[in-house]
């Protein structure tokens, strides 16, 4: 039996998964790691926790699908993008990575505009605007603010990537996650050298750029042996955990778009040519289709809302659920069920992390408005529930008006997961949300990657059209239809009347 590896290198922890040659999903297995905040809005992880929870998923999932070191001929990588892993010429970790959520680099996204002479000018060159979640701005913040650090690096690499070179030695990337750098020419699918020279950088930095199918290396004999596999596997380019988790979802041809809800909230749509929003309110990247391109509306606090909530006011209700063998999100949407739409005016806006689109605001705070003696904790539930899918529609809407065709909406994430969440977007949408058979997401995406690098597919729409169907639809409901779509516009209100406040309250922040 042939079989073939899925790696997802997210921020709360590393999924792997085994997959055989029908998409059939032999086990999986998941390791958890900490997150670092040594200040706020601050996020840094630590490489070697990715490495080990990489060695672990792998050898358990070996166990759990009782696998040959033989049978297992490739190996797809997926991760959370735009974070920076910076190694010195022996190849040490400097120090901790800068991840996607991370919001320090302000003053360095100005300064990447002012070097090539305005934010237009830079979506020209890259297809994006300056963010501070993305790797390029990181790197200057390294060199203005450490530059002992800076002097040592030698490489910066992606997440994925970083483990990439663990397994093969290689330093490389894929089109798909070298596009969140914000020094890929997207429409070209190579590095950007007129930036990187405006910038002051050596594209010598940056690994080597493949298509998300291709083979970027085998593995080393020291990892082979770490992992429990052979050296004649192969490892694939693989892709961000977003195209990732789009392919995964089968979002390989035009008209689909899948909505995610994880720890950020992502409206992903395949385009078969470049699109470009001059605005840059919305992304446009490389897709892991080959040759192809994805536009994508990202919210930073997406589940991370739901999660916050939970974690900081619910601990007596998780110990209760943990007691039980329950969930404790299944408990608090099973509340908010009973909550009509709209909350009773209530509205979250679910800015905890500073928000990306459209508004790229890393000042922008979370709050909830319109809050009376009326309103309990079953409101605050559904009304973060509410929050976040307005601000997927932002993304949505955006979409509309620049004429990107939707014919199909399919769900994945933690979010999709909950009945009420899936009506709330169908409700929000207008529009029938769709499940698939597969909830594997990115690691199941670059899973099929890895079969097509070795082979077994002709190419990921094969793949895709082979593994993944439709298995539900959620249908709009018209009444509660009729009242989010009065209720958008004030959703969309709230962040204009307040945004000045949240840059008053940042700089009271220090």
């Amino acid at each position: 039996m042939a079989a073939f590896l899925g790696i997802d290198i997210g921020t709360s922890g590393t999924k792997t998964l085994a997959m055989d040659e029908e998409g059939t999903i032999l086990a999986s297995a998941m390791e958890t790691y900490p997150c670092y905040v040594p200040k706020p809005l601050w996020s840094e992880q630590d490489p070697d926790d990715w490495w080990q929870a990489t060695i672990l998923s792998i050898r358990a999932v070996m166990a759990k699908a009782k696998l040959k070191p033989a049978e297992v001929r490739s190996i797809g990588l997926s991760g959370q993008m735009h974070g920076s892993v910076f190694l010195d010429r022996n190849d040490r970790v400097i120090r901790r990575a800068i991840l996607w959520n991370d919001q320090r680099t302000s003053a360095e996204c100005a300064e990447m505009e002012d070097r090539v002479g305005g934010r237009a000018n830079l979506i020209k060159l890259v297809a994006n605007p300056a963010l501070t979640g993305f790797t390029a701005p990181k790197i200057l913040w390294l060199r203005n603010h450490e530059p002992r650090n800076f002097e040592k690096t030698r490489k910066v690499l992606l997440p994925k990537d970083e483990i990439r070179r663990r397994l093969t030695g290689e330093y490389a990337t894929e089109v798909s996650d070298a596009s969140g750098m914000l020094l890929l020419d997207v429409a070209q699918r190579v590095w950007s050298r007129k930036l990187l020279s405006a910038l002051e950088l050596d594209v010598d930095l940056l690994g080597k750029c493949y298509e998300s199918d291709e083979a970027t290396g085998r593995l080393t004999a020291t990892a082979a042996k770490q992992l429990g596999l052979t050296p004649e596997c192969l490892v694939v380019g693989g892709a961000g955990d977003c195209a990732a988790g789009a392919v995964g979802n089968g979002i390989v041809t035009r008209g689909v778009l899948s909505t995610s809800i994880g720890t950020s909230g992502v409206m992903f749509v395949h385009c078969d040519d470049v699109a470009i929003d001059p605005l840059g309110r919305v992304h446009t990247f490389c897709h892991a289709v080959h040759g192809k391109w994805h536009m994508m509306g990202v919210n930073l606090s997406a589940g991370g809302s739901l999660q916050w909530f939970c974690n900081e006011l619910c601990q007596a209700d998780k110990a209760i659920a943990k007691k039980a063998k329950t969930d404790v999100y299944d408990q608090l949407t099973q509340e908010a069920q009973d909550v009509p739409p709209g909350s009773k005016g209530l509205f979250f806006l679910p800015y905890l992390s500073g928000e990306r689109t459209p508004h790229a605001d890393p000042d922008a705070r979370g709050c909830f408005v319109g809050l009376t003696l009326a309103h309990t904790r079953a409101h605050l539930v559904r009304s973060i529930m509410e929050g976040v899918t307005y601000s997927m529609c932002d993304s949505l809407e955006i979409f509309d008006k620049l004429g990107v065709p939707i014919r199909q909406i399919r769900a994945s994430g933690g979010g999709s997961r909950s009945p009420l969440w899936r009506q709330i977007q169908a409700d929000m949408f207008g529009r029938r949300v769709v499940t698939i058979n597969s909830e594997e997401g990115p690691a199941y995406g670059v899973a099929l990657l890895a079969a097509v690098g070795a082979g077994a597919f002709k190419n990921i729409e094969e793949a895709c059209g082979a593994t993944i169907r439709v298995v539900q639809e959620t249908p709009p409901n018209r009444a509660a239809k009729t009242y989010y779509q009065r209720a958008f516009p004030v959703y969309q209100q709230l962040y204009r009347s307040l945004k000045d406040d949240f840059k008053r309250i940042a700089a009271l922040e220090g």
